[in-house]
């Protein structure tokens, strides 16, 4: 059995165990080439039905409710403005994307206006992505009991409460986070396909608790700091892009203003700015104020707050 691994310079390897060795295989695997995405960029659909109008979701499941005619056009304006994006305003020729989409009627509307911002050759492929579909509610929702519920909500806390027969967004985040290991292997194991002299861009057509609990997952954000987000608006998106130190960063494309709108605290964002130049192995010592949110206090030196450190054991 051959086992892959990967490299300093990010490339799988395939590693021959010793009994193989032994025999003299007379064959190599050759490096696959692990091609990070240049940015991943979550987008909320556009307005829909139920936006509009809380009782539709009294006649009709959740899933199958569509755009409203505004939505349609905030998405493909959403299409235009993704278009300039992912080509440096028209000035990059090399790049790709490839579409993930959640399910419902809603997303793939949306998926299908941003799509006309793109020629066939742009999109690499698209995956309807199940993992990736709104909060679960319950089945049809009656709106009295639904005001009740949601102010129960705000008093017990966003994150972990559970709706009657429904999700909590805890639930939502463990399955966004399947989702995310899935994503990584598809990269790993050049699933998309993709050309490594393209910048690889990766579009998440999703919905809005579930775009913040992507975020939350991968900047390693506490249950508190998501308690804070702010939603995203219909056909709203954001960037998450590569840093040149090689890590993913929202202030590579995003204003503090924006990040501060959506809700990030001032801690948040300097993490943000310094993962938007600081690389993999330096960040841990350039944003080391991230360990003050679990601690009281850390000692800098064995030697020198020695006393200090074992006071606190005898107070």
């Amino acid at each position: 059995m051959i086992n892959n691994t990967v490299d300093d310079n990010g490339h799988a390897q395939a590693q021959i165990p010793d009994q193989q060795q032994q025999h003299h295989c007379h064959f190599q695997q050759k490096p696959i080439p692990k091609c990070l995405p240049k940015r991943i960029i979550l987008v909320r659909h556009g307005e829909s039905e139920g936006n509009r109008d809380d009782a539709m979701y009294t006649v009709m499941p959740d899933y199958r409710i569509p755009l409203t005619p505004k939505g349609i056009g905030q998405a493909k304006e959403a299409g235009s403005r993704i278009f300039d994006v992912v080509s440096d305003n028209g000035t990059s020729d090399k790049w790709r994307v490839y579409f993930y989409v959640s399910p419902y009627v809603r997303t793939r509307s949306t998926l299908r206006e941003i799509g006309r911002a793109f020629t066939r050759r742009r999109v690499l492929g698209v995956r309807e992505e199940c993992r990736i579909r709104e909060q679960d509610f319950g089945n049809f929702q009656v709106a009295e009991r639904m005001k009740v519920i949601k102010e129960t909500r705000e008093r017990f806390g966003r994150f972990f409460y559970r709706f009657p027969e429904g999700e909590s967004a805890a639930d939502v985040y463990d399955r966004v986070s399947s989702f995310l290991e899935s994503l990584w292997r598809d990269i790993d194991m050049n699933r998309l396909h993709h050309d490594p002299n393209d910048d690889l861009n990766l579009v998440i057509i999703s919905h809005g608790l579930a775009s913040r609990v992507f975020l939350m997952k991968w900047f390693k954000w506490t249950v508190e700091q998501f308690e804070y987000l702010n939603n995203l608006g219909n056909s709203e998106f954001r960037v998450i892009q590569l840093g040149l130190g090689g890590e993913y960063s929202l202030a590579v494309h995003h204003t503090e203003e924006e990040m501060l709108e959506w809700g990030l605290s001032p801690e948040m964002i300097s993490d943000q700015k310094c993962r938007a130049h600081a690389n993999r192995s330096s960040w841990n010592d350039k944003c080391s104020w991230y360990l003050d949110a679990f601690f009281d206090h850390l000692a800098n030196s064995d030697d020198d707050d020695y006393d200090e450190v074992k006071s606190n054991f005898s107070d």
